[in-house]
């Protein structure tokens, strides 16, 4: 049987991915499990500190053996370990199941990435990025009405149909994904099984490493890794605990999470459409400027919602927030793309990237879970935000320099095969 075009597939994962809706699950974390501030977070730390030990390995095995296997095997853990999450009894579980998420989404990080990038040529792939997060827009806009209408029967009902949507994903595209970029070292090149791993690992922490633009890229992680985690796992306990949700009837808070939601969807589907025509063709340059003023956005929008007293401010800044969060990921993968011109380790790169965005939520996590303890979910969130101030910096310095650091190439490189 012949496979689709690479895009088509790459597009379809987009719509069907996105459908399942993390706000179902976060209501069911505060609301049936009564989980507290820490213990939010702790189900996002104990996620991340499994992305933090996996996401360099599970990328060297897709650099090493393949970004098709990579990916269906990320997706069938990660269908398993959202159904486990839906029929959790205990926070202990929930905590056990998302990290075991976050070991599967391992598998799928970077290999996603660089899957689509050699199908269709780095050159081609920020207008693929940007057209996918518009069709992950409409697969949310469609599955979360579903979804929540599922969890007025039953919230644990709708967590596990989201996990059997995405293991049936991972299914598909054992027939349906293409792989036609992705060229395996030579047999007389590879050695054992232990050795070839170890030499792409290798090489790929070189390539990082005489590369300074990627040095950046990796701080600049880190510290949105850090921010993100506070509001990730606090925003719906802030709205439920601090802000208040409306009186109207007797909507159940996921009916109105699922509104909210839907607003940054329809918001977030304007949005892209208009940057798919803005950065057809976009440079460096000009990208780093974009992200300079969506993490502004970003870091000002998250301290507004903290503050926020009324709920119209609240609704809007919460709004802000995802809309700049979603629309910086596909340029800053655009941009982190154009720097690796060695496809042989770009799924390694992307997941190094991965890693010390990892090292931000798992390190940074369990440090504003405690301040949300003692000094409220808004002291926690606040600080989330005041996190991305040195990532402005750092993005700053790549303008500056134009995407280079003197100093740094001043020093002996490494040098990569």
């Amino acid at each position: 049987m012949s496979r689709p075009p690479a895009t088509r597939v790459y597009y379809g994962l987009e719509l069907v991915l996105s459908m399942p809706s993390y706000v179902v699950v976060a209501v069911l974390l505060v609301r049936d499990l009564h989980l507290s501030p820490l213990q939010l977070v702790l189900v996002g730390t104990a996620m991340e500190a499994a992305v933090f030990v996996s996401e360099v390995p599970t990328g060297t095995l897709a650099d090493t053996y393949g970004r098709r296997a990579s990916i269906v095997v990320s997706l069938l853990i990660q269908g398993t370990a959202t159904t486990l999450v839906g029929l959790a009894s205990s926070a202990t579980v929930a905590i056990a199941a998302w990290a075991l998420w976050g070991f599967g989404y391992t598998f799928m990080s970077g290999a996603y990435e660089a899957w689509i990038t050699d199908e269709v040529g780095a050159e081609n792939v920020g207008p693929v990025f940007l057209r996918g997060t518009r069709l992950a827009y409409l697969g949310a806009l469609l599955g979360l009405p579903a979804q929540v209408a599922v969890a007025l029967v039953s919230l644990r009902a709708a967590v596990v149909a989201g996990g059997v949507l995405t293991f049936l994903a991972g299914l598909a595209c054992v027939a349906l994904m293409p792989q036609t970029g992705f060229r395996r070292r030579p047999r007389a090149e590879r050695g054992s099984a232990l050795r070839e791993l170890g030499s792409v690992a290798a090489s790929g922490g070189r390539y990082v490493r005489a590369q300074p633009i990627l040095l950046l890229l990796l701080a600049i992680a880190f510290f949105a890794g850090m921010s993100s985690e506070a509001f990730d796992r606090l925003w719906e306990a802030h709205f439920i605990r601090d802000v208040g949700l409306p009186a109207v009837g007797s909507l159940d808070p996921v009916v109105w999470f699922g509104l909210f939601g839907t607003v940054a969807l329809l918001a977030g589907l304007v949005c892209s459409t208009y940057l798919i025509r803005r950065f057809e063709d976009a440079s460096s340059p000009s990208l780093v400027r974009t992200l300079i003023a969506l993490t502004a956005a970003l870091a000002i929008a998250q301290v507004v919602f903290a503050l926020a007293g009324g709920l119209g401010l609240a609704i809007g800044s919460y709004v802000a927030v995802r809309l700049a969060r979603s629309l910086g990921y596909p340029l800053a993968m655009t941009w982190l793309n154009q720097q690796i011109t060695d496809s042989s380790v770009r799924a390694t790169v992307i997941s190094i990237a991965g890693q010390a965005d990892a090292i931000g939520q798992a390190g940074g996590g369990p440090l504003l879970g405690g301040v949300g303890n003692v000094f409220g979910i808004r002291a926690a969130i606040v600080a989330g935000g005041a996190v991305l101030l040195p990532a402005l910096g750092l993005y700053g310095r790549a303008l500056r320099h134009g995407g280079a650091e003197p100093e740094l190439e001043e020093l002996p490189q490494p040098v990569v095969p």
